[in-house]
C-alpha cells in the first residue's frame, strides 16, 4: 500500500528551476477518478509553472517544510498540515515553490476529468490534455501559445456537393 510520508516516488524532474519527484498515490492505491500524488521539492526548485485547469479542481496538503504558494491572490508562505483548494478556473491558478533551506513534500489531490484544459499564464500557452494529468495514460498532450489560435473555420471548404 501506498504510504504519503514514505512514498516510493516514481517520477522526477531534472529540468533547472522545475527540480522534483512525484509518488502517484492514488494510482497505486488503485484509483480511477480520483488523483493523488506527492511530491517532494528541493530549495529553490518548483513543481510545475504557474497554471490553471478548466477542467480538473484539485486541493494541497502540506505534509513536511513551509513551500511557498502562489495564487491570483499572491505569494504567501504555507504551514505544515495547510490545506489549501485550488478551484477550477482562473480563480485556482497556482504554483508551488520552495523557498525555505530544506525539502519540502506536499499532497496534491485531484479529480480525474478527461479532458483537460490547462492556462499557463506567465508564458500566455494553453495545453490541451486527452486525459488528465497523472491519470497514468498516454494521449494527446500538446500546449499553443495563445496567439497560435485560429478562427474556427480557416482552412475549412465547403462539401463537395454532387451534381
Amino acid at each position: 500500500m501506498p504510504n504519503v510520508f514514505e512514498p516510493d516516488f516514481d517520477d522526477s524532474s531534472d529540468r533547472e528551476g522545475f527540480k522534483s519527484r512525484r509518488a502517484q498515490i492514488g494510482l497505486r492505491a488503485g484509483c480511477e477518478r480520483l488523483g493523488a500524488s506527492v511530491y517532494e521539492l528541493e530549495p529553490g526548485n518548483a513543481t510545475f509553472p504557474y497554471h490553471y485547469h478548466h477542467g480538473n479542481e484539485e486541493l494541497l496538503v502540506v505534509l513536511r517544510g513551509r513551500p511557498h504558494l502562489r495564487t491570483p491572490e499572491g505569494w504567501r508562505e504555507l504551514q505544515e498540515g495547510e490545506v489549501v483548494g485550488l478551484p477550477v478556473g482562473e480563480r485556482g491558478a497556482h504554483q508551488v515553490v520552495n523557498r525555505s533551506e530544506e525539502p519540502v513534500s506536499f499532497l496534491v489531490a485531484s479529480e480525474m476529468r478527461s479532458p483537460d484544459v490547462v492556462v499557463y499564464p506567465d508564458s500566455d500557452k494553453v495545453g490541451a490534455r486527452e486525459h488528465a494529468p497523472g491519470s497514468g495514460r498516454e494521449g494527446l498532450r500538446l500546449n499553443f501559445h495563445s496567439t497560435d489560435g485560429v478562427d474556427y473555420w480557416e482552412g475549412e471548404a465547403p462539401p463537395e456537393v454532387p451534381s
